[in-house]
């Protein structure tokens, strides 16, 4: 029989925008000094969790936040490209302004169905969401112990949509902050969320 184990499941640390609305799926946008500090304090928060492994996506703000809270551990991340943030294709990197204005048809079926909606050349939320399920299971399957993930916002999301059965389409109601933890812990009837969206140190 498997031991219990706890996923510790933080965002990435703050980046680096115009202040702009914009669509910020893969385009790969650095931590920045907030960001960084933010991601510091998660390693010092977190430096008395025995973890066995440190798991990320491969775009550089979650690898940066994973490298950072592993230093502790002396855990290198194991980077898995299925952990990315939802592909958004064509829109990744643009204002939202700017696909209101030049395709307004995608933007409203975007709006009326924003799980299922592709975005051209992007993906669903359903389609990462059948994405990360694999991940996880992947993960879940490798050796016994606790484990840090460094994900996104929309990753992290369907993560906890997964563990409390929760719709989807409900996804945007879970909050996650720039540099937030959430503990979700594994018992006898699966993993419970104990923690979510809680800031290190405040803002």
């Amino acid at each position: 029989m498997s031991s219990p184990r706890t996923i510790y499941l933080v965002r990435h640390g703050e980046i680096t925008t115009d202040g702009r609305q914009r669509f910020i799926g893969q385009v790969d946008i650095p931590l920045n000094a907030a960001g960084l500090k933010q991601a510091a304090c998660l390693r010092d928060h977190l430096a008395g969790v025995e973890l066995v492994h440190v798991f990320c996506s491969d775009l550089g703000r979650s690898l940066a936040t994973a490298r950072i809270i592993g230093e502790k551990h002396g855990l290198e991340p194991v980077v898995r490209k299925d952990l990315r943030e939802v592909g958004l294709g064509a829109w990744d990197g643009l204002t939202f302004e700017d696909v209101m204005t030049e395709h307004p048809e995608e933007f409203r079926q975007r709006g009326a169905d924003i799980i299922h909606f592709r975005p051209p050349g992007g993906e669903s939320f359903a389609d990462c969401a059948q994405r990360v399920a694999g991940a996880l299971a992947g993960i879940l399957e490798g050796p016994e112990g606790d484990i840090l993930l460094a994900g996104h916002a929309g990753v992290n999301r369907i993560i906890i949509c997964l563990v409390l059965g929760m719709p989807l389409k409900n996804m945007f109601r879970i909050g996650q902050d720039y540099g937030c933890l959430n503990v979700l812990k594994d018992g006898t009837d699966g993993f419970k969320v104990v923690s979510m969206n809680v800031r290190c140190g405040g803002k």
